[in-house]
C-alpha cells in the first residue's frame, strides 16, 4: 500500500514539475496533457505550445510515430499561429495519442530547432489504465435457436427475390403489347367488316365511265383501250354470274352465254365487243372509230341489259280462286252433264 501511494507522489509531482516550461533566451516551449491518466485504447490530446521569435524562424520536431515505447502518435492536428507584439510568434498543435498496453510510460520531449540552438520541451508521464475483462470464471452455454420472422419474399426462389420486380414489369409490358396488339386487330377486322361492297353492275358502269373519259381511242392507243375494255366485262360477267371470264377465251365465253338463260338474248353485243377486241389485240388490225364508238356502247348495253331487277313478291290471291271442294266438282260434273 505504501509503495502505491509512493509512486503516485512521483507521478504527481513529475507532471506537476513538467508542466513548467522550459525557457532558453526568448523561446519557451512546454507540453501538457488533460490528464495524466488514459484508458487502454482511447486517444487523448498532448498539448504543445511554444513562443518565440518570428525571426529568425525555427521549427518543432516532434516525433511521427510514437512518443515512448507504448504509447503511439494517432494524429497530428494542424498548427495554429498567432503574432505576438515584439515580433513574437504563439504555435500550438495538439497531438493524439493512443496505447493498447497498460502501464506507465514517460514521454518523449518535444523539440524546437532554431540556427544551431536546440530547445526540449518538458517530459510528462502518461499511465494507461487496462480495461476490464471478463475472467470466464463461469461457464456461458449456447443461445438457444430463434426462429427469425419470415416475409413471403424468404419463401422465393432465389432469381425471384433478386428480379422480381424486372419480371414483373416485363409481365406488364407483355401484357399491355398483347392487349393493344388485339385491339389493334379487332380494329381492322371491324373495318374490313364495314368496307363498301360495290355491286358488279355499278363498278362495271363507273369503270366504263373512267375508260371513257381517258380518251385512249383519240391517242392513238386503240389496244390498251380494247384491252382495258374486255376485262372490265369480264370481271363483270365473274362478279355478276360467277362465271370465271379473266381464264377464258372468247370461244369460251360465247359458248358460257348461250347457254345461260340470262345472258342469251343480249350475248350479241359481247360477242361484237370480244370479236373486235381479238382483231384489234392479236391481228393488230387497227378499228375504225365508229367501231371504237360502237364497241363501247355495245358493252354498255350489255352490261345494262344483265342489270339485277329488283324482285317484287306477289302473294297469291286466295280469294278469287277458291278451291274447289268435291261437293262443287260433282255439282259441276253434274250440271255439265244436263
Amino acid at each position: 500500500m505504501s509503495r502505491r501511494i509512493l509512486s503516485f507522489l512521483i507521478l504527481t509531482i513529475v507532471t506537476l514539475a513538467g508542466s513548467v516550461g522550459m525557457s532558453a533566451g526568448d523561446v519557451k516551449l512546454s507540453v501538457k496533457l488533460d490528464s495524466a491518466y488514459v484508458l487502454m485504447g482511447k486517444a487523448t490530446p498532448l498539448h504543445v505550445e511554444l513562443q518565440a521569435p518570428a525571426s529568425p524562424e525555427g521549427s518543432l520536431i516532434i516525433p511521427e510515430d510514437t512518443l515512448s515505447q507504448a504509447v503511439e502518435v494517432l494524429r497530428m492536428l494542424p498548427a495554429d499561429t498567432t503574432e505576438l507584439p515584439g515580433d513574437r510568434i504563439q504555435v500550438t498543435r495538439e497531438i493524439l495519442l493512443q496505447s493498447f498496453d497498460s502501464g506507465t510510460y514517460l514521454l518523449n520531449p518535444v523539440k524546437y530547432v532554431s540556427g544551431s540552438e536546440t530547445i526540449a520541451s518538458n517530459r510528462l508521464v502518461l499511465k494507461v489504465i487496462p480495461v476490464d475483462v471478463d475472467s470466464l470464471t463461469t461457464i456461458h452455454d449456447y443461445a438457444d435457436v430463434v426462429d427469425p420472422s419470415r416475409r413471403l419474399v424468404d419463401y422465393l426462389p432465389d432469381f425471384l427475390a433478386d428480379y422480381g420486380v424486372w419480371i414483373l414489369a416485363l409481365l406488364a409490358v407483355l401484357a399491355i403489347g398483347y392487349f393493344l396488339a388485339r385491339r389493334y386487330m379487332r380494329r381492322e377486322v371491324i373495318t374490313e367488316k364495314k368496307a363498301v361492297v360495290i355491286p358488279p353492275y355499278e363498278l362495271a358502269m363507273q369503270e366504263l365511265e373512267a375508260l371513257k373519259n381517258d380518251h385512249l381511242c383519240e391517242q392513238g392507243h386503240e389496244k390498251e383501250f380494247y384491252t382495258r375494255l374486255t376485262d372490265i366485262l369480264r370481271r363483270y360477267l365473274q362478279g355478276r354470274f360467277g362465271i370465271n371470264a379473266m381464264e377464258m377465251t372468247t370461244t369460251q365465253i360465247r359458248s358460257i352465254l348461250a347457254q345461260s338463260e340470262e345472258t342469251r338474248l343480249t350475248r350479241r353485243n359481247m360477242e361484237q365487243v370480244l370479236e373486235t377486241a381479238d382483231f384489234v389485240k392479236f391481228a393488230k388490225v387497227r378499228p375504225l372509230p365508229d367501231d371504237n364508238t360502237r364497241s363501247f356502247r355495245s358493252a354498255q348495253q350489255f352490261v345494262e341489259d344483265t342489270r339485277p331487277r329488283p324482285q317484287t313478291t306477289e302473294e297469291p290471291d286466295t280469294t278469287d280462286s277458291p278451291t274447289d271442294s268435291p261437293t262443287d266438282s260433282n255439282n259441276s260434273t253434274k250440271a255439265t252433264k244436263d
